[in-house]
């Protein structure tokens, strides 16, 4: 047995107070409809004290004092008050199946008191139902009790559940966070960085401006991270800072971005006022081309990737990546090949479900085709502040690549 806390002792104390004053406050009742003599009184007196005393065990023996009390209740009144405080405690801390058994030793005598038909004038008979209407007012105290602590120990381990899994969740969104950011820096340094290995006799133009993309794009993965780390370091209820997140009207500078790396991107981007796209689909739109243009670039770098995102309010935004599928040779061929985790997909499928929306991948004939659906209800768009980065006056635009990959690509 644990050892008793003070508000152990404050509540042992206080119960042995109430069976003592209990005790003394009927006492002249008892004394005014007994003929008990003098002696059988003291005795009686004593073992009340006795029965009070006792309460100390309570926590440790309330079955077995609940017991002994009961039994010598049947011969002594000045053991009513601790007997009701006996019984409260098997109640409220002890399981139901032991409860019952102790409430059926208690409500024993009442058959044959009920067999008896006492006269309802008589002081004994009142007495009699007094006494069992404590007993059962002592379980039903201690029940609710029991319930309510029942209750409190459910509703802290739900709560303590949700807080875990919250969490959880809250991980795996910084988790797909930082795997969609700095997966298409990294890749994007590595390819430049690659370039270089194998071809260490290219001008020093290339060289130069290879350099300086790599340099760019390390800076910019380290902005990136330090914006995450930034946030994860905010406390929980601090939303002052803004969070690193993308939207609709960042796809021309994603695809830049990747055409500066040599990649050849056609993006067709389609999409009715686009300035009042739902921020949360935006960003998901966002994510699913930046994971799409990744893994052409690690799987198969010398084909020509073609994005379409279109759409508008209502009708929700649908975006696809297609490219042509890698064969087993071209991926064989490809020198210093970008290793992946292979948990992008399974991400962006993540992100689409969190999103109300929907995403398949996988070979369309000769191609790998990424596609997704989001929604775009009107009440998302009114509720939506207008984007500066895409103008409403603009409602589509479209990125053809060059005829080199080594050219800077226009945008029209």
């Amino acid at each position: 047995m644990a050892r008793r806390t003070l508000r152990d002792w404050i509540a042992d104390i206080g119960f042995f107070l109430f069976a003592v004053a209990f005790s003394v406050v009927t006492s002249e009742n008892v004394v005014a409809h007994t003929d008990l003599s003098e002696e059988a009184l003291f005795f009686d007196m004593l073992a009340g004290g006795l029965a009070c005393a006792l309460l100390f065990l309570r926590r440790r023996l309330p079955v077995q004092l609940s017991v002994v009390l009961l039994v010598t209740g049947a011969f002594s009144h000045f053991v009513t008050g601790a007997t009701m405080v006996a019984l409260f405690t098997v109640a409220a801390h002890r399981p139901p199946r032991i409860t019952r058994w102790v409430a059926a030793l208690a409500a024993a005598p009442l058959p044959v008191f009920l067999i008896r038909r006492p006269d309802p004038s008589l002081p004994a008979t009142t007495s009699a139902i007094v006494y069992f209407a404590l007993i059962a007012g002592s379980f039903g105290w201690g029940l609710y009790v029991h319930s309510r602590r029942k209750l409190i120990a459910e509703l802290r381990e739900r709560a303590e559940r949700a807080e875990a899994e919250a969490q959880r969740q809250a991980r795996e969104v910084i988790a797909r966070e930082m795997h969609d950011v700095l997966a298409h820096r990294l890749s994007l340094l590595s390819v430049h960085a690659g370039a270089l290995e194998f071809n260490p006799g290219a001008p020093a133009a290339e060289v130069q401006r290879a350099s300086g993309v790599i340099r760019d794009s390390a800076h910019q993965a380290l902005e990136d991270l330090r914006e995450i780390i930034g946030v994860l370091r905010l406390p929980a209820d601090d939303d002052s800072a803004e969070q690193p997140l993308p939207t609709l009207g960042d796809l021309p500078q994603l695809v830049a971005e990747s055409q500066e790396a040599g990649m050849r991107v056609a993006l067709d981007l389609q999409v009715i006022d686009a300035a009042r796209a739902p921020a949360p689909s935006g960003r998901t739109v966002y994510r699913i081309v930046q994971e799409g243009l990744t893994n052409a670039r690690k799987h198969a770098p010398d084909t020509e990737v073609t994005v379409a995102v279109s759409g508008g309010p209502g009708e929700g935004l649908a975006v696809e990546v297609r490219n042509a599928a890698p064969t087993t040779a071209s991926i064989a061929a490809v020198p210093g090949a970008i290793p992946g985790a292979g948990q992008g997909l399974i991400g962006l499928a993540e992100r689409a479900k969190l999103a109300d929306g929907r995403l398949e991948y996988g070979r369309a004939g000769a191609d790998f085709r990424l596609h997704a659906w989001l929604p775009w209800t009107a009440q998302l768009a009114q509720r939506e502040p207008p984007n500066a980065a895409a103008p409403a006056s603009e409602p589509s635009a479209r990125v053809l690549p060059p005829a080199s990959g080594r050219k800077k690509r226009a945008v029209r």
